[in-house]
This record gives C-alpha cells, structure tokens and sequence, in this order.
C-alpha cells in the first residue's frame, strides 16, 4: 500500500507540473536549447577537461506526444526491434529506437501504473503486469492478446521464458508477494510458487536457464535445470526503503549476473560446483566484484568489459545541504565505470543529464535498460526518454574542435578516415588555421597552410589575403607553393613589394627562389628603380638583386655590368650560360681584376671566341696579369701563344724565375740571341748556361759554371749532358789548378772519360783532398764495369744457346700434310690415290710441300724457290727505297 501511495503522490506531482504553464515553457525552451548545441550533446552537461564516453539525445518523435501530457513512463523494456514504453495510465507503447509509434502498436493492457515489462528473445512477444492484479502477454505478430492470469494481490515483476515464441508450453514468472512460474501447455495451465515470505519481489530478469529475482531481503538465483535455488545474496543493511530503492538486475551473459542496489553494486557469475554433491545445487554463484558508491542507482547495464550506471543523488549524498533547506535532488548522472575485483573501481566518466523535473523524482522514477549488440543506452523518466550512444570518431573530433585542440583533431581524422564521416581534414584545418591567427601565432599557422590547403589554388589565395590583412606576408611566403600549384601573379608580386619595403635581404631570396614565370620581372624592377639612386648603389643587397631581374629579364648585358661592378661571383656563370663573350672584350682587365684564376680558365677555354691577340691588347699594361694569362695558356696548348713567346721571357724573369728555365727548354718559339741578352742582363747564369749550350757555345757555358758557379758537380754533369771529348779536355785544364775540381772529377769521370789521362796531367806536388778515396772509387768503378760486361756476355751466351735449342727443336718438328695438300708445281694432290703413281714428298721449312720429281735439282736448301725469290724481292725493294731516300 506505501508503494501505491508513493505513485499515487508521483501523480499528483506530474498534474501540478503539467498545469504549471510556465515551468512547461521553460523546459521547451530548454529541450529547444539543447537540439540547436549540434550532435545533440546539449542534452546533457560535460566536464570540459575530460571527454565524455557516450553522446545523448532526447528522444523525440512521439514520445512528446506521449509523454507532453499527464501521461507519465513508468517503466520500459527494449529490444533490438523496437522499444516498449510503459505509462502510469497501465498502456504499453511500441515504439522504433527513435521514438516513432509502430502501426496499431498500442496496448492499454491495465488500469494501474505498469511495473515491468519483458520482451522474449525473438521479440515476438511481451508481457506487462500492474497492481492491478493482471499480467497481459501480447503477439506483436499474431492475433494473439490475451489476459494470462489475474492474481488477487498485485504484480510488482514478470518475466517471459527467453524462448518462449518457441516452446510449446510457454513459461512466465510473476512477482508480488510470491514468485510464481506459470506453465501454459494446450489443456491446462500450471502455476508453481518457487518463492514467498520475504516481501515483495520487484524485479525479476530471467536470461537462459536462470531467473533472478530480488525481493526486500535478498536476490535469490534459480535454476531450471536442477529446479532449485543457487544463491543468496543479502541485501547490504542500510537506512533506507527498498520500495523506494529497488534492486537493479542486469545479465551481462548467460552466467554474469550485475547487481545494483541502493549504493552497493555486485558482479556474480554461475559457475558448476567443483565437487558435485545431492544435498547441494550443481551450480554456484560467485561474487567476483564488489564496491560501495557515494551515490544511489536508478539502473545498471554493461559496455564492454565496463559497467554502466545510473546514479542518483540527493544534496544530502553530495554534501551540499545546508541546515532548513528542503531536500532537493541532483541531476541523475550516467556513470562508466570499470571494476577492480574487490578494491575501488576506477570511474572513467560521470556525465550529469538533462531531464525535465530531476528535482522532485525519486531514485526509483528512473529506470535504464540497454539494447547490448548496438551499445544503446536508454534512460527513461516519468517526463522524459534520453538516448546514450558511445560516441564515435565524429563525435571526438567535435569535442576536440569546441576546445580549440584542433591538432588532435586533425591526427584524429587522419588515423581514422575512414571512420570519418561529418568532419574532413581540410575543414578541421581551415578552422584551426582561423584559430591560430585569431591567436597571434602566424608563423604556426603559415607552416600548417601546406598541410591542410594542399593543392587547392583558391584556398592558398584566401589564406595568403588573410595574411596579408594581418601584415603578416612574411611569415606565410615561404610556404607559397611555387612549381605543384600556382597562384595568381598578383598573389607573388603582392608578397616581392611587401618584402621590398621591409628586408631588402628576403625580398633577395625569394628572387632566387621563385621561378619567373610566377610573376611580372619589369613591374618589380620599376619598384625597385623608384629606391633613390644614391641609397641603392650603396646597397649592394640591393644590387644584386636588380641583377638577377634583369638576368631573368633576359637583359644580359645590363646584369652583367652590375655583377662586374659588385664583383659577384655569379659573373662567369652568367657568361657562360648565356654567351656573353662579345658583351666582355673590353672588360677583360675587370674580370681579371675581381678573379684571376677563373677569368683566365674562362678565357683560355674560349679562346675562339676571345683571341689571345686581343687579351695580349689589353692586358699588355698590366705585366703580372698578362704574365699568369700566359703562362696559364703555355702550359695548357704551348703552340696557341707562340708569337708572344719572346714577350714571356721578360714576364718570367720578373714574376715568375723558377719557372723560366722550363721555359726556355720547353719552347722552340724564341730568339736565342734576345733570349740570351735578357738574361745576361739580369746575371741569370743557369738560363745563360743553357741559351749557350743550345747555340751551340758549350766551352763558353762550361766557362760560366765554373767560373760564376764555381760548382763542380754542375760542370761535371754539363759535360756528361754533351758527351764531348774535347769539353772533357777543357774542363780537366780549367780544374788542374783547383784540387777540389780535381777531387770532383776523380770520383765521376771514371764512367766516361780515362781517369789515367787526368791523373798524368795533375801537378807534381799539388795537395788533393781525398786523393786515396778518390783512387780507391776509381779502381772500384772499373771493377764494377769489368764484372758487369763478364755478366752481359754470360747472359749473351746463354740466350744464344737457349735461342739455337728452341730452333732446332722447332725445326725438327713434323709438319702435317694431309689428303687435300697440293704441290705448288703440278697442282696435284701430294698424296696420291693411286699407288702406282705415288712419288716422294718434299717438306720445307717455309712448309711449302712438293712431289720430289717436280722439283728442280737446285732446290736444295731449307727453304723452296718460291719463297727464296719472294725475300729477294724484298731486299730489293727495301734497297731502291733507300737510294730513293738518300738523294738530294
């Protein structure tokens, strides 16, 4: 009777609510509120740091107009077909999963509020009870609508066999103060009480073979199979009324049973009894988790491996009632949690819903029932019905965006393109770009244009324009694409005058960098000819960059003058590129001037188009200039600059004396005479020496040695050089009064000239360094030249012999001669078919083969007549060709 009080006093608070005009307006605009947030988030209230798990509409349709009314949910069940609202006015409602009435799917079933209603597996069927005393079981898809039973006291629960459109005797169980199974075959309906005395049983949740029920003491657990109750679980002692607290029962699968009562939740599963005994049931219940909560629950439910909860506080649970305050209860919120066994569970999200009057409902007014194989989430109130769904990757990705993480957002999208389908990356993009400037961080949102605007020539012109705006071209002008895509020309000339007026520097580089078709050259070199003149010949930034217009202007000749007057070393490129050898004739001394080095190798490999005439012309000022020009060009092609040879004998003396010696040697394209008078001029004894040995003057250049050099060795090889007698001579009686010449010549004439001959010519009694060891490598030298002629005619000998060995056996070697061999003579086979007329075979050394009596007498020797006149020939045309050559 308390129950029926409670409800009763519900109703009458749903009639004040309902005439209450203003309060309804507020909750439409409310629920109107919450349909324009998008997604249909705004239904629910959420913690901006941490993402909520599952997204919420109001389900709308017709439940508005079921519920806008006095009409009031009391109770729901669902199905992966549809859903079956139960009202306070005892009609059950079949609706789709979006609200909407299914055809004549209406069924005022009772004349009291619905307690519970179960739907079969297949969905077939449903059935409802009241405390009116009646359970009605309904055919969705038949005829079939009947009033099963009627009881003298009321139906709290009930709960249809799983299989029940499929047996032929159709099971049910109703709860009240009794538990009642309900056998319903052809003839006869059978009805067994498997439970009473412990109050009343307001819900039960029947899944496979087992039933659980709960009643005001404890959930009881019965088995089909074995007909008998496996478990008891009591209720956790508490200051509160179970009527108001109900019992919440949800099986996760056949053997897991969830249990969620007041503030205490429980996981049991079924498992067979490890020693099987006949006084005790085969199956046992085991608790595997188990907590307490800071709040009441309205309705528990699975996801996964996490428990779905809905709560249910008051400000007395939260803490927040103040002393007089009337109690007033919270927002219910829908809890994700994840069990740990026996410890704290770990709460991954509490999102606090929007429903219509949460202010005076009690813990019992909400009812929450899953559809498992879609993860659907139903919360049902007495004014309204909330969907949850886990939210998917568009869902994510909102969030993300509403809180400015627009990166995440964007890895989001890309990890999960496929899954996207309300969001794209270049829209996330775009609105993280206008994030980005909104901020202040340009150079952040410049770099990520090239991610997000790819190839799509309007939006990179939108987004360069937006910079522009901002005066902030410089930070997105690296990024312009230049070569995959190309924007309009005034996007670049914009960016070329903004970095114009600002860094001279960066408007040089993007010269270089951008190509020049992406643009107009000559409007830029007006801009940049408008610089005053004085400002921009001292700006050589400047310079260079007017340079490379002109270069791309193709207008060589005018970036050529300004490279040679900044001395840029991009000048010989330019040259080379485009030919511009003409354009440099008269600046041949410039370009030597700025690079020696490279204008000579320029010039000397171009020496076709600039002749060695006219750069001899020009540099003949500049003697060092000319002087490395010529040397380079000697040492290159000694023939390519013979008419100025007589000109290098000077430059080499002046700039360059080591190398003139090498000269001298190296080049037949002097006058000896000039040649020897410049070096008689500068005293240059090793080139005079040289000058007279090539003219022919060796005593007067052995005399220079000597004399000027006063050096033995050189004089010693200088004589060698000539391999003259009669300069021996002289170099013996230059050195007959100097006994170091004579200690000199002692040690190195000994190969060349006889030692005895210098030894007879030295004066009695003159004093010579090292006389013994001079001697001593004289005889040592002899004996060198006497073991090695000893050791030459011992090789001689032996290759002689070894030579004569190899023609003998070479000469007694057979010579094959076979069927097809003909005598040169008759032109017969030598060897004949016929035996009777075989003759003798001649074999010669020259391997020429003949009958025997086609020979003449004469051809005795080793070699046939044929081959003895052809070598005659040869000796004697080899003689005419001699005579011929000697002739004058």
């Amino acid at each position: 009777m308390a129950d029926i009080q409670d409800r009763n006093d519900l109703e009458k608070r749903q009639k004040s609510d309902a005439n209450n005009p203003e309060e309804e307006d507020e909750d439409d605009e409310d629920d109107e509120d919450d349909e324009d947030d998008g997604d249909d988030d705004g239904s629910y209230e959420e913690e901006d740091e941490v993402e909520p798990k599952l997204k919420y509409e109001r389900v709308g349709n017709a439940m508005n107009n079921i519920l806008n009314g006095e009409e009031c949910a009391s109770c729901m069940a669902v199905h992966t077909k549809f859903l079956a609202l139960g009202t306070h006015y005892g009609v059950v409602h079949i609706l789709d999963h979006q609200g909407n009435p299914s055809s004549s799917k209406k069924y005022p079933s009772h004349t009291t509020a619905i307690n519970q209603i179960s739907i079969d597996q297949s969905g077939d069927y449903l059935a409802s009870c009241s405390d009116d005393g009646r359970v009605v079981i309904n055919g969705l898809y038949s005829s079939e609508n009947n009033v099963q039973a009627n009881f003298d006291s009321p139906v709290k629960s009930v709960a249809l066999d799983p299989e029940f459109s499929k047996k032929r005797t159709k099971m049910y169980v109703t709860g009240g103060t009794k538990l009642i199974l309900t056998e319903r075959g052809w003839f006869r309906n059978k009805a067994t009480v498997l439970h009473e005395g412990e109050g009343s049983i307001r819900t039960i949740k029947w899944r496979s073979s087992n039933i659980a029920w709960a009643n005001d003491a404890e959930v009881k657990v019965f088995d089909m199979n074995s007909q008998r109750v496996i478990t008891h679980i009591k209720r956790e002692p508490g200051n509160y009324r179970p009527e108001l607290y109900r019992c919440c029962l949800c099986w996760r699968d056949d053997v897991t049973l969830l249990i969620g009562w007041a503030d205490m939740v429980q996981i049991c599963v079924v498992k067979e009894r490890l020693v099987q005994r006949s006084d005790l049931p085969p199956l046992v219940v085991e608790i595997v988790a188990r907590f307490k909560t800071d709040y009441y629950i309205s309705g528990i439910a699975f996801l996964k491996n996490d428990l779905v909860i809905l709560s249910y506080m008051t400000n007395i649970e939260a803490g927040t009632r103040k002393k007089g305050e009337q109690l007033i209860a919270h927002r219910p919120q829908l809890r994700i949690v994840t069990p740990r066994g026996l410890n704290e569970p770990e709460e991954l999200s509490a999102d606090a819903l929007s429903v219509r009057g949460f202010e005076q409902y009690r813990c019992d007014d909400y009812h929450l029932e899953n559809v498992a194989e879609e993860n659907l989430f139903y919360i049902v109130s007495p004014k309204d019905l909330v969907l949850a769904k886990p939210r998917n990757i568009d869902d994510h990705i909102k969030w993300l965006m509403d809180r400015g993480k627009y990166e995440e957002a964007l890895v989001a999208a890309e990890t999960n393109s496929k899954e996207v389908k309300k969001h794209n990356h270049q829209d996330i993009g775009r609105a993280y770009l206008k994030s980005l400037m909104e901020d202040g961080k340009y150079e952040t949102a410049a770099r990520l244009c090239i991610k997000v605007l790819n190839d799509d020539k309007k939006l990179w012109e939108d987004e360069v324009y937006k910079f522009a705006r901002k005066h902030q071209l410089e930070a997105i002008a690296p990024y312009i694409p230049t070569s995959t895509v190309k924007l309009s020309s005034a996007i670049y000339e914009m960016v070329l005058y903004d970095f114009l007026k600002k860094d001279d520097k960066k408007f040089q580089a993007l010269i270089k960098d951008w190509p020049a078709d992406l643009y107009s050259v000559q409007p830029i070199i007006s801009a940049v000819q408008v610089r005053p003149a004085g400002k921009r010949s001292q700006n050589r930034v400047l310079l260079e960059t007017l340079g490379e217009l002109y270069t791309r202007l193709k207008r060589y000749d005018k970036g050529l003058a300004i490279y040679l007057k900044l001395g840029h070393s991009d000048v010989f490129n330019l040259i080379h590129q485009h030919n511009l050898f003409n354009s440099i004739q008269d600046k041949i001394i410039m370009l030597m001037e700025f690079d020696k080095e490279k204008a000579v190798k320029m010039l000397i490999d171009n020496i076709d188009k600039v002749s060695v005439e006219e750069v001899v012309r020009q540099l003949n000022k500049r003697s060092e200039l000319l002087h490395v020009y010529l040397d380079t060009l000697f040492v290159k092609d000694p023939q390519a600059g013979m008419d100025y040879h007589e000109l290098q004998i000077p430059l080499y003396a002046e700039f360059d004396r080591p190398k003139l010696l090498t000269f001298l040697r190296n080049s037949n394209y002097y006058p000896l005479q000039k040649a020897l008078n410049e070096c008689e001029q500068r005293r240059l004894v090793p080139e005079m020496v040289f000058l007279l040995s090539r003219m022919g003057n060796n005593k007067q250049a052995l005399q220079l040695i000597i004399q000027e050099e006063n050096d033995v060795e050189k004089a010693i090889e200088f004589a060698k050089e000539q391999d003259d007698e009669e300069l021996w001579d002289d170099l013996i009686n230059y050195s007959l009064d100097k006994p170091e010449f004579i200690t000199g010549l002692l040690q190195n004439i000994g190969t060349h000239v006889d030692p005895i001959k210098l030894i007879k010519r030295i004066p009695e009694g003159m004093k010579i360094p090292g006389l013994r060891d001079s001697l001593v490598k004289i005889l040592q030298d002899f004996n060198l030249q006497i073991s090695l002629r000893e050791g030459c005619k011992k090789i001689l000998v032996k290759d002689s012999v070894s030579l004569l060995q190899r023609l003998s056996k070479v000469q007694q070697k057979g010579v094959s001669v076979d069927d097809e061999t003909k005598c040169p003579v008759c032109q017969g086979t030598v060897i004949a078919e016929d035996t009777r007329r075989a003759s003798h075979v001649v074999v010669f050394f020259c391997k020429h083969v003949y009958h025997e009596d086609c020979l003449p007498a004469r051809d005795v020797g080793p070699f046939c007549q044929i081959c003895t006149a052809h070598s005659q020939v040869k000796r004697l045309r080899s003689r005419h060709v001699q005579r011929n050559e000697t002739r004058p």
